[in-house]
């Protein structure tokens, strides 16, 4: 299935796609999407009953106001320097184990809403990551058993401030400041993508493509991850393990490609769908 949150008359509602519409299911799981994600077998049969009542409540999913899955995640836990080829671009030695850091939950925003470009940098950099969604709690998983604890699948831009980055000696301000995540448009459940490490990944900058790569290429692929940080952090559902980026960031092109107010960036993933946003300057923000 594919789940969206969107708003309805200043609501937020959980809603299904199907034939190009969301099906309402809000009055089965109410608004809470880790709530649904958490006991998703339990309303599996009611949802899939109201994807066939003729007189269902719907949208047209290009006439919904799209927000973020959710916005109240636990975690979210990011990797770097996880493919081979932007480790070569970054002229960094490829991990030997893999490379975490986190980003803040208030920096998550939705498909269409604005990344704000903050006064302190001038190197504003997007990261198109492929996101795997924690469907329940585990603690020292195998990797045989790593998809047992999978949900499902989304889209994050792992966008990050390249100066702030390099001259702080750690990511997680450069990487976690305000609308720095943005995450969507939906969630795919794990059934409807047969092979998560073998989708297309790209980023495009004002229609431009800059990144274009294959999961398949991770260095450490899902299952490493989950075994390596479950081994002493517990997730549980709803964690986000952003997976890294290829190549193709705008950093490291030459000249360097960084986002500047108006820009408009897409992160593309194949089964997935389309995270688009634009960029604004920090004094048009509200």
């Amino acid at each position: 299935m594919r789940l969206y949150l969107f708003a309805d008359s200043g609501e937020a509602c959980i809603g299904i796609e199907k034939d190009g519409f969301l099906y309402d299911v809000s009055d089965i799981a109410g608004d809470d999407m880790i709530s649904l994600i958490e006991y998703f077998e339990d309303y599996r049969e009611e949802f899939l009953e109201r994807l066939n009542e003729e007189d269902a409540k719907k949208i047209e999913i290009g006439n919904a106001f799209i927000l973020a899955p959710y916005y109240n995640p636990q975690k979210i836990i990011c990797i770097g320097k996880n493919y081979l080829e932007h480790c070569n671009e970054a002229n960094a030695n490829p991990p030997s184990k893999p490379v975490v850091f986190s980003k803040y939950i208030t920096a998550i925003i939705g498909n269409d809403d604005y990344i704000i470009h903050p006064e302190e940098t001038n190197q504003l950099d997007y990261e198109g990551e492929l996101a795997v969604i924690i469907g329940k709690e585990g603690k020292r998983i195998s990797k045989e058993n790593a998809f047992d604890y999978v949900f499902g699948y989304s889209i994050i831009n792992d966008v990050s401030a390249r100066d702030l980055q390099f001259s702080e000696g750690q990511w997680v301000r450069a990487k976690s400041l305000d609308t720095f995540a943005p995450f969507g448009p939906c969630i795919v459940t794990k059934d409807e993508i047969e092979n998560p490490q073998n989708l297309r990944i790209q980023t495009r900058l004002n229609g431009e493509l800059m990144q274009d790569d294959n999961t398949g290429s991770m260095i450490f692929k899902i299952p490493d991850l989950i075994e390596f940080v479950s081994r002493n952090i517990t997730l549980v559902p709803g964690d986000i393990i952003s997976t890294g980026t290829p190549s193709g960031v705008g950093h490291f092109k030459n000249p360097p490609r960084y986002l500047v107010p108006g820009s408009e960036v897409e992160v593309e993933i194949e089964k997935i769908g389309i995270l688009r946003n634009k960029v604004k300057e920090y004094s048009e923000w509200n």
